[in-house]
C-alpha cells in the first residue's frame, strides 16, 4: 500500500507448477496457431497486503498468450476484487494507478506498452530460457517524479531549447514511448563506456598518413616539443608510436632530469597523459603535420573521471520486444474461437483502407478572392506514391464540409510500415473555358495551388493500424519569398502536426474503426512460411539461372547508373526478376530497393526475406556513400535503413565527425522517433565528447528552426544530456548562455542603427559598454568555442571588439585564450551573426571537408581553409575569424581605389610584401596555386555563385579561400536582370599575374595548377555517387528555392557523369581556358562591385 517496489526476483525457486497450465485447448484450433493461445502461468505481487501482514498479496492468473498487457492488467485487477482482497484500494482505483515490473539479469524492467500482445514479451523469453513454469510480475504504483528529477528535467528542458514533456501538440503516445525506449541504448552504452577515455576524448584514427605529409617526414621520426610547467624537452619519435610509447620513451630520456622537471619518481607512464598545447585534445595521431607546425605537447595528470558522472535515472529500463508486435500466426483470427480473440492481424484486412473526409476549418480566411478548394489524399511510403484520391471541389470558406468517403485502390492487409497519409488542402480559381462533364473534368479546368498539408502515419509506433477520428492541425505552404521555403522537401514528409493550433488549418477526418487493435504482424512464421518459402526458392532457381549475355550488360548498366538516373519500368520489372542476383552485389541494393512494390504484402516479404538471408552486404568493403543512399528520402523500411546504419557502425569518429550533419538531417526521414540511425547518433556522442558536442548543436540549431522536427531532434537531444555527464552538461550551460547575452547585445545594436550599413563610432562605444557591463556582471568566464570544442576561450577584449559595417550588423569579437598552455599569443575571434540562417554555409563547408578527405586519400593536399562556422539557434551563430586574412577587394582598395580591379600586379605585390624573403614568397606562391586550383574545383562542382572580391579572401601565407555560400548548384544571382556570373569558376587575370603568367600565355606555375585541378577535379568524380547523394540529402533538407529535378541534374553535368576520363579531363581544361578568355568579364563586374558598394550579404572579415 505504501508503494514500495518489492524485488521481483527471476532466481526464486521454480513453484506452483501446474499441469492445468499446459491444456489443451479448442479442437477447432489448428495445431499451426497454438503458440499463439498458450496460457501463461504468471505470479503477480500486489500493491497490498493482507491486514497486520507485511508480505504482499500475490495471485495466480492462467494469462492468454493473445491478451493484451492492458487485459492482463484489467484481469488482475478483477480477480483481486472478486477476492475481496483490500477493497478500499481496489475498488477505488483503476488498474491504470498501477505499472507492471519484472526483474531481469539484476535490472527492474517496466513492462511499459499497455497495447501489447502478452507472449511477445520480452519476459516471456526470458522466463523460457530459465526454463521456468512461472514468471513474477510486480504491481507497483505508479512513480511520481520528484522534485528533484522535476528540477532536472527543467534544465535539460532549457539546454534543448524545448519542453520535451509538452505532449499539448501530439496524437499518440510516440513522444514518451520513445523517450522511456531510449533508455535502454542509453544505459548498455554507459556501461561499456571507458571512463578514461571518455574524459580525455583523444582524437583518434587508425589510418595511415597520406603521401603529401609522410615526404615532410625523415626516415619515419618526428621531433616533439613535450611542456611540464615552464620546462620543455624536445624528443624525437616515431610516427608510430602510441602515446603510451611517446610517455615511456619521453619519461626514460629524462629520468636524470625528473627532480628539475617536478616528476616524482614513484611515477611511470600510465600516471600521465599527453594534450595538444592550448586545445582540449588528447594526442592520439599527428594532427599538427599538415601545415608543417611544430608538435607541442603538455604532459598532465589524467583528468578526473569524477567529473563526468550521470544522474541516476527515475525510471524503470523498457526492454527492445516492447511496441513489437507478434507474427501474422500468433495475431490472425483465422481457425480461433473468436470468443478468445482480442487483437486483429492487418494482414487479415482483405477490404480497401478508406478515410472520411469531414471538413477542414480556419479560423481566419486567407486573402484568395473567388477560389475553390478540394483535399487531395495520397498515400505514400518514402517518395513511392501508392495511392491517390482526392475530393470534389467546394467554395473555399472558413469552413467546408464534404462528409465523404475516398476508397483507395491498395488494400488495408498491403499497408506497409511507415506508410503515411498525406492531405493537401488545394485552392484553384475555375478557368473560364466552361465544362459541364461532371465534377472530375471540371477540376481538370482548374489552376491549383497548394495551401496547406499535413502526414498521418497509418500504422503507428507499435505496428497498430490507425482507427477512428483525427482532427490534424496543418502546415501552411511557405511562399518561395519565405525562409522556411528552403527545406520544405523535408518539410512536408514530418509526421508532426502545427503547434499553432489558434491560426492553423485543421483538417477533419474518419479513419474505419474496429472492435480490436488491428496490429501489423512482424513477420510470418517459418512453418506457416514455407509454401511462400518454396515459391521464393524456385523463384531464386529461376532468377539464378544463367541470366543472357544481352540481359547482363543491361543489367550491369543499370547498376553502374548514377543514383539521379531514373529506371524505367522495364528497369525496375528486370532488377525485380533477377533480385537474387542484386543481391550479390551491395552497388544493385539501393536500384533494386527502389524497384520494390512497397504497397505489396508479397513483395515486402520477400524483399525482407532476402535481406535476412543475404550476407553480401555485411561482408562487403564500407563504401559511405551507398550506406548513406539507403538512409535519404526514398527508403522508409526499416529493415533498409538498419542495414545502412549497421555499415555505418564501422566508421571511425573522425568519419562520423565528418558525415555527422548529413547524418543529422537524414533523421528528417525516418518515419518514427525511434530508429536505427538515431540510436547510432546516441551511441556515437555517448563515447566521443567531440562528436557529442557537435551532435547538441546541430540539434538544438535545428530544434530552434524547424517546428517539423522539433519533438524528434528534442528526443534525441535529451538522450544525450541524461548520459554525456555533468562536465558537458556545465559546458553546454555556459554555451547557451553566452549565445543568448551575446544574441540580446545584437539585437540592441541593430535596434541603434537599423537603416544604417556605415557603423559610427557611437555605436562601437554603445557596443563596449554593453560588453563591458555583460563582462561584469556574470557572464561565464570561459566556455568552449561552438565550433570548435578543443579551444576554450576566456575574457572578452572588449577595446577589439567593434560593429562589423553589413546590414546585419554582425559583432566583431575578441576573447583571449583561456588555457594556460597555449603558446599563441593571438587572440579567438568570432564573428557572431544575428538575423542570418547559417545552415547552409554549415552545409557547403561540410561538403568542403568531404572533399578534402576524398583529395587526401588521392595524395592531394590543397590547402582549403573550411573555417568553423556553427549555427546556434533560429538565425543566430558564430562563424572563426580566420587569421591575417583579408578580402581581394580590401587589396585592391588599399592601393588605388576602385580601379584596384583592373590592375593584375596589386595582389601579387601584396603578398610580396607580406613575405619576409624570397624563399618565403615562393613558398606563399605554391599555396596560392594549390588553393586556388582547389576552390576553382570545388566551386565549380559545387556550382558557388556570386563571386566577388568581396567574398573571396587571402592569407599573408597566400592561402586563397571562399567565404559566403548563398548561391550554390548554378542557381545564380542576376543584376539588373543579366546573370552576374560569365564565368564556371573565378580565374581572374590577378590570380593568373601571381600564376607567372597573363593572356594566353603559360608558365610552370600555371602548368602545375592545371595539373592540380585535373587531379582534383577526376579524384571527385571517382567518388560520384557519394557527393550526388549528399548534394540529394542537402537540397532535401535545407537549400532555399531548390527543389527542381533540374536543380540536382546540375551535379551530373558538372562532374560530367557518362563520360570518359580523358573527356572528362578535357572538360575541365576547357572550363579553365573560358575563365581566362573572360577574366576581363569578372574584373568589370568586381569594379562595379567596388564602385557600387554592394553590400548585401558580405561581411568583411578583415580588421
Amino acid at each position: 500500500m505504501d508503494g514500495q517496489q518489492i524485488p521481483v526476483s527471476d532466481q526464486e525457486p521454480k513453484a506452483l507448477r501446474e499441469d492445468t497450465r499446459r491444456r489443451r485447448r479448442k479442437k477447432a484450433i489448428m495445431s499451426s496457431s497454438c503458440t499463439s493461445m498458450d496460457q501463461i502461468s504468471v505470479e503477480f505481487v500486489l500493491p497490498t497486503a493482507a491486514r497486520g501482514g507485511n508480505n504482499p498479496d500475490t495471485l495466480l492468473l492462467e494469462v492468454a498468450g493473445n491478451w493484451t498487457v492492458e487485459q492482463v492488467k484489467a484481469q488482475v485487477w478483477l480477480k483481486a476484487v472478486t477476492l475481496n482482497l483490500c477493497p478500499d484500494f481496489y475498488q477505488r482505483f483503476s488498474p491504470d494507478h498501477c505499472i507492471l515490473l519484472y526483474q531481469k539479469k539484476g535490472n527492474v524492467c517496466e513492462i511499459y506498452d499497455k497495447h501489447q500482445v502478452f507472449q511477445t514479451l520480452d519476459c516471456i523469453r526470458y522466463w523460457r530460457a530459465l526454463k521456468k513454469d512461472v514468471g513474477r510480475i510486480q504491481l507497483a504504483p505508479r512513480p511520481q517524479p520528484s522534485d528533484e528529477s522535476q528540477q532536472y528535467q527543467r534544465y535539460l528542458n532549457y539546454l534543448i531549447g524545448y519542453d520535451v514533456t509538452d505532449v499539448s501538440n501530439v496524437h499518440d503516445d510516440e513522444l514518451e514511448f520513445t523517450r522511456r525506449k531510449l533508455l535502454t541504448p542509453r544505459r548498455i552504452q554507459l556501461a561499456d563506456r571507458d571512463a578514461k577515455l571518455y574524459s580525455m576524448d583523444p582524437w583518434v584514427t587508425r589510418k595511415p598518413l597520406p603521401e603529401h605529409l609522410l615526404s615532410k617526414i625523415s626516415n619515419g621520426h618526428i621531433l616533439v616539443v613535450i611542456h611540464i610547467g615552464t620546462a620543455s624537452q624536445t624528443i624525437k619519435v616515431s610516427i608510430d608510436n602510441t602515446p603510451a610509447q611517446v610517455l615511456v620513451s619521453f619519461l626514460a630520456k629524462t629520468a636524470n632530469k625528473r627532480s628539475l622537471l617536478g616528476i616524482p619518481d614513484n611515477m611511470c607512464e600510465a600516471d600521465f597523459v599527453l594534450r595538444v598545447c592550448g586545445r582540449y585534445v588528447g594526442v592520439i595521431h599527428w594532427i599538427c603535420l599538415k601545415n608543417g607546425e611544430e608538435i607541442h605537447l603538455v604532459l598532465e595528470a589524467p583528468p578526473d573521471t569524477d567529473l563526468d558522472l550521470v544522474q541516476k535515472e527515475d525510471w524503470a529500463q523498457v526492454d527492445d520486444c516492447t511496441g513489437v508486435a507478434g507474427t501474422h500466426e500468433q495475431l490472425t483470427i483465422d481457425e480461433k474461437d473468436h470468443e478468445r480473440v482480442f487483437t486483429i492481424s492487418m494482414w487479415d484486412c482483405n477490404r480497401k483502407f478508406r478515410v472520411k473526409v469531414l471538413g477542414i476549418d480556419i479560423p481566419s480566411l486567407p486573402k484568395i478572392p473567388e477560389f475553390i478548394v478540394f483535399i487531395e489524399a495520397s498515400i505514400f511510403h518514402g517518395q513511392q506514391l501508392l495511392a491517390q484520391e482526392r475530393t470534389s471541389s467546394k467554395t473555399f470558406n472558413e469552413e467546408v464540409l464534404w462528409n465523404c468517403w475516398l476508397e483507395f485502390n491498395i488494400k488495408i492487409k498491403d499497408l506497409p510500415k511507415g506508410a503515411r497519409l498525406n492531405l493537401q488542402v488545394v485552392c484553384g480559381k475555375q478557368s473560364q473555358t466552361p465544362n459541364s462533364k461532371g465534377s472530375s473534368a471540371y477540376q481538370d479546368n482548374i489552376k491549383s495551388r497548394l495551401l496547406y498539408y499535413v502526414n498521418l502515419l497509418l500504422i503507428d509506433h507499435r505496428s497498430l493500424l490507425r482507427q477512428g477520428e483525427f482532427i490534424l492541425h496543418m502546415w501552411k505552404m511557405p511562399e518561395k519569398s519565405e525562409e522556411s521555403s528552403s527545406s520544405i522537401n523535408a518539410d512536408k514528409l514530418t509526421s508532426a502536426t502545427n503547434p499553432d493550433k489558434a491560426s492553423a488549418m485543421a483538417v477533419a477526418i474518419l479513419l474505419d474503426k474496429y472492435c480490436y487493435p488491428v496490429v501489423l504482424p512482424k513477420s510470418r512464421d517459418v512453418g506457416r512460411d514455407a509454401a511462400t518459402g518454396c515459391e521464393e526458392a524456385e523463384g531464386g532457381e529461376r532468377g539464378q539461372r544463367e541470366m543472357p549475355n544481352h540481359l547482363k550488360k543491361q543489367f550491369a548498366a543499370i547498376v553502374a547508373t548514377d543514383p539521379l538516373h531514373p529506371l524505367s519500368p522495364e528497369d525496375k520489372e528486370l532488377l525485380w526478376h533477377f533480385r537474387h542476383e542484386c543481391m550479390r552485389d551491395p552497388r544493385a541494393y539501393p536500384k533494386l530497393l527502389g524497384s520494390v512494390r512497397w504497397g505489396k504484402q508479397e513483395d515486402v516479404l520477400a524483399t525482407h526475406r532476402l535481406l535476412e538471408r543475404s550476407s553480401a552486404w555485411d561482408s562487403s568493403g564500407l563504401d559511405v556513400g551507398l550506406a548513406m543512399q539507403l538512409l535519404d528520402c526514398h527508403y522508409s523500411d526499416a529493415q533498409v535503413r538498419s542495414m545502412a546504419v549497421r555499415k555505418l557502425e564501422t566508421l571511425e569518429d573522425d568519419d562520423v565527425l565528418r558525415y555527422l550533419l548529413q547524418l543529422v538531417q537524414a533523421v528528417k526521414f525516418e518515419p518514427y522517433h525511434d530508429s536505427a540511425l538515431v540510436r547510432f547518433l546516441l551511441k556515437t556522442a555517448l563515447r566521443s565528447k567531440r562528436i557529442g558536442h557537435f551532435l547538441f548543436w546541430f540539434l538544438r540549431s535545428e530544434i530552434a528552426q524547424s517546428m517539423h522536427y522539433q519533438q524528434r531532434y528534442a528526443v534525441l537531444l535529451e538522450a544525450y544530456l541524461r548520459g554525456c555527464g555533468e562536465d558537458m552538461l556545465q559546458d553546454f550551460r555556459k554555451q547557451v548562455e553566452m549565445t543568448e547575452a551575446l544574441q540580446k547585445v545584437t539585437r540592441e545594436v541593430k535596434a541603434m542603427s537599423a537603416d544604417k550599413c556605415d557603423i559610427t563610432a557611437q555605436v562601437v562605444f554603445q557596443l563596449r559598454q554593453k560588453l563591458e557591463t555583460l563582462q561584469s556582471s556574470g557572464l561565464p568566464e570561459s566556455f568552449r568555442v561552438p565550433y570548435d570544442p578543443g579551444l576554450r576561450a576566456g575574457a572578452l577584449l572588449i577595446e577589439q571588439c567593434k560593429v562589423m559595417a553589413s546590414k546585419k550588423k554582425p559583432l566583431w569579437l575578441q576573447f583571449k585564450r583561456a588555457d594556460p598552455t597555449t603558446l599563441s599569443k593571438d587572440p579567438i575571434g568570432i564573428i557572431f551573426k544575428d538575423g542570418d540562417d547559417l545552415r547552409q554555409d554549415m552545409l557547403i563547408l561540410q561538403i568542403l571537408l568531404i572533399m578534402e578527405s576524398i583529395w587526401e586519400t588521392e595524395s592531394l593536399d590543397l590547402c582549403l581553409l573550411p573555417y568553423g562556422c556553427i549555427s546556434t539557434g533560429n538565425k543566430i551563430g558564430m562563424i572563426e575569424t580566420v587569421k591575417d586574412a583579408t578580402t581581394i577587394a580590401n587589396i585592391q582598395q588599399s592601393v588605388v581605389g576602385s580601379t584596384g580591379a583592373f590592375k593584375d600586379e596589386i595582389l601579387c605585390q601584396w603578398l610580396r610584401d607580406k613575405c619576409v624573403s624570397e624563399d618565403k614568397f615562393q613558398q606563399a606562391v605554391e599555396r596560392f596555386l594549390y588553393s586556388c586550383g582547389g576552390y576553382c574545383v570545388a566551386t565549380y562542382v559545387l556550382g558557388i555563385g556570386d563571386r566577388h572580391n568581396d567574398n573571396i579572401m587571402i592569407t599573408e601565407s597566400g592561402n586563397l579561400f571562399h567565404i559566403d555560400f548563398g548561391h550554390i548548384l548554378g542557381n545564380y544571382k542576376s543584376f539588373m536582370g543579366i546573370s552576374k556570373e560569365w564565368v564556371p569558376f573565378v580565374l581572374t587575370p590577378d590570380f593568373l599575374y601571381v600564376m607567372g603568367t597573363s593572356g594566353k600565355k603559360s608558365s610552370p606555375h600555371f602548368q602545375k595548377f592545371q595539373d592540380v585541378c585535373v587531379k582534383a577535379y577526376l579524384a571527385l568524380r571517382h567518388h560520384t555517387n557519394l557527393l550526388i547523394i549528399l548534394f540529394s540529402m542537402m537540397l532535401m533538407t535545407g537549400m532555399p528555392q531548390l527543389t527542381s529535378k533540374e536543380d540536382i541534374e546540375y551535379i551530373r553535368e558538372a562532374l560530367t557523369v557518362g563520360r570518359s576520363e580523358d573527356e572528362a579531363q578535357r572538360h575541365l581544361l576547357d572550363q579553365i581556358e573560358i575563365c581566362r578568355e573572360k577574366g576581363w568579364m569578372v574584373q568589370i563586374n568586381w569594379f562595379v562591385h567596388l564602385v557600387l558598394g554592394i553590400k548585401q550579404g558580405v561581411e568583411k572579415r578583415s580588421t
